[in-house]
């Protein structure tokens, strides 16, 4: 069965590398270790009231788990290099700044993968509200955004892609 490119979710370059980095260390240093460690415990004797062999096998189950979630995200992801998109709307990669029309104040974030997201640094989620109501929306519109404060207003004042 193909996969559509629909299917897929947007991942940037720098997001690719940080998974890719991520399971590098789970399958040559995480997984070794752990073998290591189940097998020192399993040559203690009784593995049955073992607590180093069952936190040995946890910490192996939730190893593995990480792996096959990285390596799914990784098969199912369409990586963009944001630096050559031109497009005149909001797309993914957008670098955008925009204004809160109440508070007046402004905030510039980046549209990026799902695992990339960290709000602090400036990297919103394709998927957050705030992401999908920009998507499509040029310099000058506004979006409408539900917080849990209640309705949210912003204008966007300029974006690019980098």
């Amino acid at each position: 069965m193909a996969t559509n490119t629909t299917d897929k979710l947007p991942m940037t370059i720098r997001g690719k590398a940080m998974l890719e980095a991520e399971l590098k260390k789970l399958l040559l240093e995480e997984r070794p270790s752990v073998i290591r460690a189940i097998e020192e415990a399993r040559a203690q004797g009784d593995i049955s009231e073992n607590a180093e062999y069952e936190s040995a096998k946890e910490r192996q189950a939730m190893i593995e788990g990480r792996i096959a979630e990285i390596q799914g995200k990784l098969a199912g992801a369409e990586v963009i290099d944001t630096s050559l998109i031109k497009a005149d709307r909001i797309v993914f990669g957008a670098v955008v700044e925009i204004v809160d029309t109440e508070s007046e104040e402004k905030f510039t974030y980046q549209i990026v993968g799902v695992d990339e997201s960290d709000v602090k640094a400036g990297l919103i989620s394709i998927l957050s509200p705030l992401a999908r109501a920009l998507i499509g929306k040029r310099v000058g519109d506004t979006v409408t955004v539900q917080s849990p404060k209640g309705d949210k207003e912003f204008e966007v004042l300029k974006f690019h892609y980098k």
